[in-house]
């Protein structure tokens, strides 16, 4: 107990005082998942527009295959992303893995799935509303999809905030395609399994205080956005 204690008495420390590992730790998680969160939302966000207003041959069995990828176990994602950027795959020219840049490509694969299955979501709920004032007015598909996003913005950010907390406590897909570099590719989720297969409880208690700090602030976020939505409709 007194060891349990003394762990985490000094895991407090270390967050109080700003300890170097832990900060830099801290900062490249950020820089990696907050990249990852931007680049995926440029992708979903229209894709899920688009899915929400047009109407197309596949539309229906791509909605299905989106919605089966959000439970894609994210170690396979990191394996094939491996695959794709070894020296023997197609992209191993491109010298990208065990940086954060592969580490960013895992996270983007991971995080499109769920940003665009929940923008989907809230944007046809809009449309339904919009569907025959945009038609009446003549408005181009571009301007239906811009329409939806702007008004649908809330939701919207919900969404990728949604995707930078699956990101960030994302650790088999960044394990496999990072290798837990020090002071390169470590990040919140590789280093406390590193310290805790080492023994240092104090250090991965820490690392572990800041991840739950950050799920927690990204999840009062959402519900806060979640229950402005919801407020400004009545």
């Amino acid at each position: 107990m007194n060891d349990i204690v003394e762990g985490l008495l000094h895991a407090l420390r270390l967050i109080v005082t700003l300890d170097g590992d832990l900060v830099e730790i801290t900062l490249r998680s950020l820089r990696v998942t907050l990249t990852a969160t931007a680049i995926a939302s440029l992708i979903a966000l229209p894709l899920g527009a688009l899915l929400a207003v047009r109407r197309f041959r596949f539309r229906r069995a791509t909605i299905a295959i989106l919605n089966a990828l959000m439970g894609l176990p994210p170690v396979v994602v990191g394996l094939i992303v491996y695959i794709l950027f070894s020296r023997s795959g197609p992209f191993g020219v491109l010298g990208l893995l065990f940086t954060p840049t592969a580490m960013i490509i895992a996270q983007v694969i991971i995080i499109v799935p769920l940003i665009t299955s929940i923008a989907h979501q809230a944007l046809r709920d809009i449309w339904a509303e919009y569907h025959d004032l945009l038609i009446s007015l003549g408005a181009s598909g571009r301007q239906r999809v811009a329409t939806l996003i702007w008004d649908g913005r809330r939701s919207l950010i919900t969404a990728g905030l949604a995707g930078f907390g699956r990101g960030i406590g994302e650790v088999g897909a960044i394990m496999v395609v990072g290798g837990n570099i020090d002071h390169v590719t470590r990040v919140l989720t590789t280093a406390i399994a590193l310290e805790t297969g080492r023994g240092d409880f104090a250090l991965a208690l820490g690392l572990g205080f800041v991840l739950i700090g950050l799920a927690v602030s990204v999840n009062l976020i959402i519900h806060s956005l979640s229950g402005t939505e919801v407020g400004s409709r009545w």
